[in-house]
């Protein structure tokens, strides 16, 4: 019997502090050369995988825009064939974007895509970069029957693997940055991986060919409510020029204002129709604007109920339903149905 071929898997650098090593002459901290990784990481080589690596120019993730995630998914169809799985290391702080939105650009995607970074630099003692690297290479390596275990986007951090488009960043000091209050973990990672099958998405029987979407409208905003926010604020967000989307970030379970000028400022957007989607601040919980009066009057002025969305999967989401169609029925559709399991049944 023929041994069974390594698993290969492509690594796309982007930056983030992941990348980042002491300068052997200044200490100071600058982006480290992936192409040398197992000369620096020769334990790589123990996973018995076949990995090779793209460098894109390295960004402060504070700086991403939609345009890296169009770049990101052009890389992985153009070699969607060629490996089984993608590793992509990113900055922490914009990573939920990231992943979120490449979870809604991959259409018919069948194999894994693992976004993964650290807090610590990767040159430095301490970093927690060396494990999250190693097993999300391990993860996105992983088959079983000739199948990925793991086919969707996802993040892994800290010894969990999480549903991208679920995931929060909810620490900026501690290892564990990331956490997922609406969703469970697909895997966790001790002395062995224990994956969490019954939530793991699996594609469709014949998924069909890999397609991305890259057409994104950016022109929405995110409106966070807050006690004493002035009508003239308000007013003046929802009737910013050329704006098609807005993602409400409400109280609770859906909960808003009921003042009149309140009520009147979202009616007159969604009459110029300016999708408007509610999303609870909450990081635990969903929408539900037929528990209160003052959901309900949301959802008389023809808000749509975000459920169980992140902020961060909602933006994303909108951006490439609002890329699809100009019809606001279309896009009311596109909002609410689940399209790769960023908001529950």
């Amino acid at each position: 019997m023929e041994p069974r071929a390594k698993s290969s898997v492509l690594l796309i650098y982007t930056g983030g502090t992941i990348g980042m090593k002491p300068d052997p002459e200044t200490g100071v901290l600058a982006p480290f050369d992936f192409s040398t990784i197992y000369d620096e990481f020769p334990y790589l080589g123990k996973l018995d995988v076949e990995l090779e690596v793209i460098n894109l120019t390295p960004i402060d993730s504070s700086n991403v825009t939609p345009e890296l995630w169009c770049e990101l998914a052009r890389l992985i169809r153009d070699n969607y064939d060629a490996y089984d799985g993608f590793v992509v290391l990113h900055g922490t702080d914009t990573m939920s974007y990231s992943a979120s939105a490449l979870s809604f650009m991959l259409v018919n995607l069948a194999k894994p895509v693992i976004f993964t970074g650290s807090q610590i630099p990767i040159g430095v003692l301490r970093t927690d970069g060396r494990e999250n690297l190693i097993t999300a290479v391990e993860i996105a390596a992983a088959r079983e029957g000739g199948r990925a275990v793991v086919p969707e986007v996802c993040i892994c951090f800290q010894n969990k693997l999480f549903r991208a488009n679920r995931t929060t960043k909810h620490s900026a000091e501690q290892l564990n940055a990331f956490r997922s209050d609406n969703y469970p973990i697909l895997a966790e990672v001790g002395v062995s991986i224990h994956y969490n099958r019954p939530f793991i998405r699996r594609p469709a029987p014949d998924p069909g060919s890999l397609r991305i979407v890259t057409r994104l409208d950016t022109r929405i905003a995110v409106v966070r409510l807050f006690p004493g926010m002035s009508a003239e604020t308000f007013t003046a967000m929802l009737g910013i020029p050329g704006l098609r989307g807005v993602v409400l970030e409400t109280y609770g379970a859906g909960n808003a204002p009921t003042a009149d000028w309140f009520i009147d400022a979202v009616s007159a957007a969604v009459a110029r129709s300016v999708v408007v989607l509610n999303v609870t601040q909450c990081l635990g919980g969903s929408v539900s604007m037929e528990m209160y009066e003052t959901g309900k009057r949301l959802g008389q002025t023809g808000v749509i109920s975000g459920r169980d969305i992140t902020t961060e999967s909602a933006v994303t989401k909108m951006m490439v339903v609002l890329g699809a169609s100009d019809d606001p029925q279309e896009v009311r559709r596109g909002l609410e149905a689940d399209r790769c399991g960023e908001i529950s049944d």
